[in-house]
């Protein structure tokens, strides 16, 4: 039994908040100790982990089940960028001694929700105890077509850089939850805000584009370090043109002083993808579809590294590209 109001043990806390997530039958009500799927005919396995450390990736204070939503939509968010459909998800929930069934229960509330928005059950996973903060770790699968994979490295010299959405609003959004965009309007700040804490993984548009592209990623660590990511894969180099980066109504009343943020910050959970010129009436027609907006920011070029070229055509300085962790 727990304390009042405590965390009920381990597989007491497992068969309550998260026994009914595990809806696929190769997981069989989280009572055997892993799970079993096969992909269809035709189809791969396609497998993502990524972790989120509440007071690192997330502030202390967030509700849990915006923590919850924000570890699954990280993971569905790298499935998208290689065209992949969910199938489900690994969790392991390593949380403090002191965490209550409350917090359990909004975490795994939010899991649910998400659950019911993009498809994915539960597969199985871990639940165990630490001395630090709660650390959520998520494996994500899901299965694309058998043929060509849609990589990093399959860029190609002359392809024409795109995104989806709109650049830097999380890097933005960071700032005004930490109150530095006081004269920003208040709506603005509100709309900034959400894209840091809850990504909007473009799960259709990566089906979509993936016939169409050389090499996908999402924007994760910033936007110039993860095309240089895809030209370090590629074996070339990019050129981003800074008047094409698409920018929210919000990011532009933050003002150009905010700009090498938008490029830098991280966090945007778009798609950044590499195609020929041919392609990219069928890319057009993709986000048309999909309700995604796609924008041509730039192109693949010998070399290395990204060069962000400003309005009058000169190379912007950038002295890091992105985020590391260490």
């Amino acid at each position: 039994m727990a304390a009042r109001g405590g965390m009920p043990g381990e597989f007491a806390a497992i068969a309550r908040y998260f026994r009914p997530l595990a809806t696929h039958p190769g997981s069989y009500g989280l009572r055997d100790d892993l799970a079993w799927l096969a992909p269809r005919a035709g189809r791969r396995l396609v497998y993502k982990t990524d972790a989120i450390v509440v007071g690192v990736h997330t502030f202390r204070d967030d509700p849990p089940d915006l923590v919850a939503r924000k570890a699954l939509r990280v993971n569905l968010s790298d499935l998208a960028a290689k065209g992949a459909r969910p199938l489900g998800y690994l969790l392991a929930l390593v949380l403090p001694a002191e965490t209550k069934a409350a917090w359990l229960a909004r975490f795994a509330a939010g899991l649910g929700a998400d659950q019911k928005e993009f498809g994915i059950p539960l597969l199985g996973g871990d639940l165990t105890r630490t001395p630090g903060p709660p650390t959520i770790s998520i494996t994500a699968i899901g299965e694309a077509p058998a043929g060509r994979p849609l990589l990093r490295g399959g860029a190609r010299r002359g392809d024409l850089v795109f995104v989806s959405g709109t650049i830097g609003d999380a890097a933005l959004g960071l700032l005004a939850l930490k109150g530095r965009l006081p004269r920003l309007a208040a709506r603005h700040r509100r709309f900034l805000a959400g894209r840091y804490l809850l990504p909007e993984p473009r799960l259709a548009l990566g089906r979509a584009i993936a016939p169409l592209a050389h090499a996908a990623m999402d924007v994760s660590d910033g936007l110039v370090a993860d095309l240089g990511h895809i030209c370090a894969a590629s074996g070339c180099g990019a050129e981003i043109d800074l008047t094409a980066v698409p920018a929210s109504p919000a990011a532009q009343q933050a003002g150009e002083r905010h700009t090498l943020a938008r490029l830098t910050g991280g966090d945007d959970y778009e798609l950044l993808f590499a195609a020929p010129l041919s392609a990219e009436a069928g890319l057009r027609a993709a986000a048309r579809k999909t309700g995604v907006p796609v924008a041509r920011i730039g192109r693949i070029v010998p070399g290395a590294g990204v060069r962000v070229l400003g309005p009058e055509g000169g190379e912007v300085p950038i002295r890091t590209g992105g985020w590391q962790h260490f």
